[in-house]
């Protein structure tokens, strides 16, 4: 009788991880840096219709590194979820922590029983009325949740992106600052400057009024650079 295929629990588990982390580690970088009044959001982006950086309620921003078709099926399902609790019971019971929640919990499903991981890392980023009410949630493919302070960095040589944020970032930042201070790291993992070509960047802006995202485009990206 044949013995049937066995592979250890612990095994497996690191299998999976290495794959979605050397499909992640092929995209390009992501990073978020908050300023004085609200969020900001910076990726390197060739494509000018495929989106890292989208709104998902009011709020709430989402942004992504990875397989796109992955993370935009998750984007998806987020702004359904957002909006079916906004429906059902109020706009301000939608938060970024209850969808950082609904995310983790689904990537810790598929990871642990589909054949493959999702190659995704997201942000799930919520601006609050004043700087420190905040909220920034780093999802990985496994499902666990960081809770972010100030910056995150994601993709790429994450660790290196995270080191020189960390150098350069102050609270209350301009967006002209934080604008810099992100296309310089991101450019210095690139080999050369970033034009504004090249750059996605939005912002979650409290001084707005109900909807606080908006893109930036590359005449105010050129202005403020």
């Amino acid at each position: 009788m044949a013995m049937p295929f066995y592979v250890a629990p612990e095994q497996m588990m690191k299998d999976r991880s290495d794959y979605a982390r050397k499909g992640i580690a092929r995209g390009k970088p992501v990073v978020a840096l908050e300023y004085a009044d609200g969020i900001l959001f910076i990726a390197d982006n060739p494509s000018t219709h495929l989106y890292k950086i989208s709104e998902i309620y009011d709020r709430i921003a989402f942004a992504a590194v990875g397989k796109y078709s992955e993370f935009e099926n998750l984007r998806i399902a987020g702004v359904r979820l957002a909006d079916m609790r906004g429906y059902s019971y109020g706009r301000e019971d939608v938060t970024a922590k209850s969808l950082a929640n609904a995310y983790s919990q689904g990537l810790a499903t598929i990871f642990t029983q589909e054949m493959k991981p999702y190659e995704v890392e997201i942000l799930v980023a919520q601006v609050g009325e004043r700087p420190e009410d905040n909220e920034m949630f780093h999802i990985l493919y496994d499902g666990s949740v960081t809770d972010e302070d100030g910056f995150v960095a994601m993709a790429g040589e994450a660790e290196v992106l995270a080191e020189g944020l960390k150098g350069g970032y102050r609270p209350g930042m301009s967006l002209a600052d934080a604008l810099k201070l992100g296309v310089d790291v991101l450019s210095s993992q690139n080999g050369e400057r970033l034009d504004a070509s090249r750059i996605e960047a939005a912002v979650l802006d409290r001084t707005r009024r109900r909807r606080k995202f908006r893109r930036l485009d590359d005449q105010e990206l050129n202005k403020l650079l």
